[in-house]
């Protein structure tokens, strides 16, 4: 019995239900795909994976986290990149939170009148949400876009703003580029810490100490101002610690000693070391000689001595040495002198711009950091304490000990590279474990008896691991100030070459590692790679590409049309 053949409209019936059946999947596809986000991360630095810690604090949110990101519009092809790049990473992180973590993007001016704009930029200003202005010719005419490269976090009832990018001048295309992947590996650190810092009950508290002439003027305005945005900041005074309140209390997670000029007497030490093996953490900025650019005031040339700090016997104690010496530095910033009007910048070997290049959270991918007159550092034997180099010169370095000649000369007779005899001279040390007491075994008897009258028991050593950090670099956390203008000039910003430099961040990340223990700092510790194409190769092998690119998806479709045609044709002739 013959089998009968399908007529005419009933394979176009089935071809139809075919085609219905196909886009009806496809359409289940895409709906499916909204809610669920799957990514598969092939970069060699895992930069698109999340690191543990952010996982575990994401799995862990009590409440809600609200992100409004203003990077939204028809904005240049870079800034859509990083808004894919947030999108991205703000996916990633609902994926652990789920409904915990809602982000939207709001472009705050769209369909706003001028009036209205203004008073909108001036509401996003009091948040701290700053816009810069971008020009873009289309056709014949320059036209001029407010870009808000910033989010705003809600969360815990509380919010901080995020800005997106970097403060890296840009000069050329590359540099841009550069820049931007850089903020891209930074995204997750940037909202991760600011979800951890909202959703802290309380914040840490941190003390600045003075009492020995530390720097504490108009050049600590930004640091100081800064500081409150993140930490409960005191300052205390250690030479007016009397009576039951003879010693910095154990509640403050952290203390700074910035630049002290005048010696420590014997109950300023104990006070201080006494913190420490209570469980407290430090960040000493020590410089022992007197050396500044107000020196060249009266003379071109100036020796500079030792402050005798009388701090030693303490860093002694707890594994790292400051050194009576001032380093000079091949890799160095431009100092400027005034002839007839015009400024004549040549480089100032004491003012070392500094490139960290450690692999620790504190420092990494982090760009320089600017220095001015600096010591050098050594590490002592001290057992269980873990040292790591933070920040070090350059390979070309060298050092001069005290006293020691600085002169405005150096700067017309450059020193020739052979003489900078010394490489990667440490300049910044982080030291961990369980520290030893520098008055172990020495402690006189009128010590004694005031921590008895304080029902202080002396404390020979940590109890648990505590940590500080160890920095030499002059100058480091000192904002600059126009006396013209009336104006604090931003840390870090150096006025010969108009660059930002990182040493804000520095700060911050420093305060961080000794005050916040959630490990948060590990996602700052991803790589950025920009894996810029051969130049060379793209002229050699231009051609070559090219005619790839373009021949073999028409040989693709013509073999597959060949086959398609062959199989039917044979199909049909053998019926």
């Amino acid at each position: 019995m013959a089998t009968k053949t399908p007529n005419k409209n009933q394979r176009q019936k089935h071809a139809l239900f075919i085609i219905i059946l196909i886009a009806a999947i496809l359409i289940c596809i895409n709906i499916l795909t909204s809610f669920f986000h799957v990514g598969v991360d092939l970069t060699n630095e895992k930069r698109f994976t999340l690191s543990n810690p952010t996982k575990k604090m994401l799995a862990h949110l009590q409440e809600v986290a609200v992100i409004d990101v203003y990077l939204s519009g028809k904005l240049p092809a870079q800034y859509q990149r990083m808004q894919e790049a947030v999108r991205e990473r703000l996916q990633s992180f609902k994926e652990i939170a789920g409904n915990r973590v809602v982000f939207r993007f709001i472009n705050p001016l769209e369909g706003k009148t001028d009036d209205e704009q203004k008073q909108i930029v001036h509401n996003l200003e009091q948040k701290g949400i700053r816009f810069i202005e971008r020009s873009s010719k289309e056709e014949t005419e320059y036209n001029t876009q407010k870009i808000f490269p910033f989010a705003l976090v809600q969360y815990n009832g509380k919010e901080m703003p995020i800005y997106l990018l970097e403060q890296r001048p840009v000069l050329s295309p590359e540099q841009e580029e550069e820049m931007i992947t850089y903020a891209e590996a930074l995204l997750e650190y940037k909202f991760a810490n600011a979800i951890n810092t909202l959703g802290k009950p309380t914040r840490p508290r941190i003390a600045y100490i003075t009492g020995n002439d530390e720097l504490l003027d108009v050049h600590t305005e930004d640091m100081l101002s800064t500081l409150p945005y993140y930490y409960d900041l005191d300052t205390v005074d250690i030479t007016h610690l009397e009576g039951q309140h003879a010693h910095i209390p154990v509640s403050y997670d952290a203390i700074i000693i910035n630049q002290p000029v005048k010696p420590f007497t014997g109950p300023e030490k104990l006070k201080i070391d006494q913190y420490i093996m209570h469980g407290g953490h430090v960040l000493w900025v020590i410089n022992n000689i007197k050396a500044s650019l107000d020196s060249f005031i009266s003379s071109p040339q100036f020796i500079a001595m030792d402050y005798g700090l009388e701090i030693d016997e303490l860093l002694f104690k707890y594994g790292v040495r400051v050194n009576n010496d001032l380093v000079e530095d091949k890799q160095c910033m431009p100092l400027g002198r005034t002839y007839d009007g015009q400024i004549d910048k040549k480089d100032w070997i004491f003012f070392p711009r500094i490139n960290p290049t450690n692999e620790h959270p504190i420092v990494r991918n982090m760009d320089f950091i600017l220095g001015e007159f600096t010591n050098s550092i050594d590490t002592l034997k001290s057992t269980g304490i873990k040292k790591t180099v933070l920040l070090q010169t350059s390979k070309y370095s060298r050092t001069a000990s005290a006293p020691a000649r600085v002169s405005l000369s150096l700067m017309n007779y450059p020193i020739p590279e052979k003489m900078f005899n010394k490489s990667y001279i440490p300049i910044a040390m982080l030291l961990e474990g369980k520290f030893h007491s520098a008055f172990q075994n020495r402690l006189a008897p009128d010590y004694l008896r005031l921590l008895d009258s304080l029902h202080l028991p002396f404390k020979k050593s940590c109890d648990t691991a505590t940590s500080m950090i160890v920095v030499s670099v002059g100058n480091i956390f000192r904002n600059g100030y126009s006396a013209k203008n009336n104006r604090v000039i931003n840390l870090g910003f150096y006025q010969y070459d108009s660059y930002f430099y990182q040493n804000m961040n520095f700060l911050l990340n420093c305060m961080e590692f000794l005050t916040d223990k959630s490990g948060i700092l590990e996602s700052r510790s991803k790589e950025a790679k920009l894996r810029l194409l051969d130049t060379g190769r793209i002229k050699e092998e231009k051609n070559m590409w090219q005619t790839i690119n373009v021949s073999i998806p028409i040989a693709l479709v013509l073999v597959f049309a060949s086959c398609f045609i062959f199989f039917k044709k044979r199909k049909y002739e053998t019926k």
